[in-house]
């Protein structure tokens, strides 16, 4: 088995995935962490609307009418 390490603080996790109950994360403290980086909006999943959609300033042709 490849060597696994925990997305947050990257602490390697020997052994088999079914020993981890939090897995792909260490343990419950990571997890929760990795929780509250999704509620805070740290990450996010990008959509085809976020690519077409340029903001002020960055020369985009922006909405029809807006001049």
């Amino acid at each position: 088995m490849d060597k696994v390490h925990c997305p947050i603080c990257g602490a390697a996790m020997p052994g088999n995935w079914a020993d981890y109950p939090d897995y792909p994360f260490c343990g419950r403290r990571c997890k929760t962490i990795d929780l509250g980086r999704w509620l805070g909006e740290e990450y996010k999943v990008s959509s085809k609307d976020d690519e077409n959609r340029s903001t002020p300033g960055e020369g985009g042709a922006g909405p029809p009418g807006a001049r």
